[in-house]
């Protein structure tokens, strides 16, 4: 379980493929707190900890992920956003995250805020995924690349949300720009009511 309040930005250093597994090595600043089998959110995704070396460690990504993710685009040197699971004994400062995405999105423009960005953002709409909770409310939470925002202005498939200087300067929203692949969760909350309107119309 997570926030979304992202640690830090870690850089892929490796990139070894297994049959349809990819193994991703990253180097972060706590990479020597780590643990095996410990869980770390990468832009939104959360993979098991397998291997620990130096100020690296290494996950393991299966074709499920790839498929649903923009984990299988990344390139040596790119940066994710990461988060180490939640701590159940504190402020929970952004919104309840599970670290599974749903599915990704698309950048379609990006505009001032009088000192702050506005990104938007369109995904694949379908009534089957929104009938999934696969949708976003104004106002509502959503997760993009692990960052815990608010919706602005939603369509069917597509939504604002607005990033202050600090967000954009420590997190990898600073390289996203129209056309850049995110990736998203929707509330977990409006899964759970989607879910419960489906059982109760039978």
């Amino acid at each position: 379980m997570f926030s979304g309040i992202v640690e830090e930005m870690a850089t892929l250093v490796a990139i070894e493929r297994e049959q349809e597994n990819l193994h991703l090595t990253f180097r972060c600043s706590f990479a020597n707190e780590l643990g095996i089998d410990q869980s770390i959110a990468h832009n939104g995704v959360c993979l098991t900890v397998v291997k620990i070396e130096d100020d690296t460690y290494t996950v393991t990504a299966m074709k499920e992920t790839l498929v649903r993710s923009n984990l299988g685009l990344l390139e040596l040197g790119d940066r994710v956003n990461i988060e180490r699971s939640m701590i159940m004994n504190g402020r929970l400062d952004g919104h309840i995250v599970q670290g599974h995405v749903d599915q990704t999105a698309r950048c379609t423009a990006m505009e001032d805020a009088d000192g702050s960005t506005y990104f938007m953002f369109e995904y694949e709409f379908s009534k089957e995924l929104a009938s999934r909770g696969y949708f976003t409310v104004d106002k509502g939470s959503v997760t993009v690349n692990g960052v815990s925002l608010t919706v602005c202005e939603p369509t069917e498939n597509t939504f604002k949300v607005a990033i202050i200087p600090y967000t954009r300067e420590n997190t990898n929203f600073a390289y996203i720009e129209p056309g850049s692949v995110v990736n998203l969760e929707f509330d977990i909350l409006g899964k759970y009511i989607a879910r419960l309107q489906r059982l109760t119309s039978y």
